[in-house]
């Protein structure tokens, strides 16, 4: 199956694309399937990641449910913006239990997005609950950055925060990498980008959020979040940056 191209991905209608997947209960012809799975080997392609044929009932089952997301809940401790555009938030996340998954990969995007095909196989089905979790959103990559500060480790973990109905009683992975942690309440100041989540985009933001934070000693500078809102199908999807405030 040939797969396509950048060009092509920038030129898909994302309604086009899930026209009658996401609104028709039936199950996918195999043409459909075959569509899918091409537009997301596509996208891990930009990432030198391979997606194999047995991932496809995984991407159909998170695209059918590509509306239905639940968001991770949060107080928002200051908003600061310039000329009526949000440049840059603080909030508070609440403590919960969280799917986790660490893959050390050549590529720190291959990292990421070995780790989330396997967060999707858990999310669907491959769980002691037998059934598809639902998705919430959004997703975190934990990235720590090498002493010099030129770079990233090549062990990243990618982490799903587990939907409201399974929080007091979290699902078992049938896969041994991924585990379920219970993670206290976290304080972090985010910046919105969109598009890629590469080492080099992730870097160029970093940089970007300490130019307009200025000298701040209450910031971790060795490890930030990336929180991901969208699939990796999606041509230009919404991301951020979390700065990570130290513990008082």
């Amino acid at each position: 199956m040939a797969l396509i191209s950048l060009e092509d991905l920038e030129g898909l209608d994302e309604e086009q694309l899930d026209d009658d997947i996401t609104d028709n209960p039936e199950p996918m012809d195999e043409e459909e399937r075959d569509r899918l799975l091409a537009h997301w080997q596509a996208v891990a392609s930009t990432h030198q990641v391979s997606v194999p044929p047995e991932m496809t009932g995984p991407i159909q089952e998170m695209t059918r449910n590509s509306q239905q997301r639940e968001a991770l809940p949060y107080t928002s401790i200051s908003c600061h913006e310039k000329m009526g555009e949000v440049v840059f938030e603080e909030r508070q996340y609440a403590a919960g239990h969280w799917a986790c998954v660490t893959q050390s990969e050549a590529l720190y995007e291959q990292s990421i997005s070995k780790g989330f095909m396997k967060l999707m196989r858990f999310i669907c089905k491959e769980n002691s609950a037998g059934r598809y979790l639902g998705m919430t959103v959004p997703v975190l990559s934990n990235i720590q950055v090498t002493a010099d500060g030129h770079a990233f480790h090549k062990e990243v973990e990618t982490a799903f925060y587990l939907p409201a109905q399974f929080q007091n009683d979290p699902p078992r992975s049938f896969d041994p990498d991924v585990s379920i942690v219970h993670r206290g309440p976290i304080n972090v100041v985010t910046r919105v980008f969109f598009g890629t989540t590469t080492e080099e985009t992730v870097s160029h933001q970093v940089r970007l959020l300490w130019e307009m934070l200025g000298a701040r000693e209450d910031l971790h500078r060795e490890r930030y979040l990336v929180a991901v809102y969208e699939n990796p199908g999606v041509p230009r999807r919404r991301n951020e940056i979390w700065f990570i405030r130290r513990d008082a």
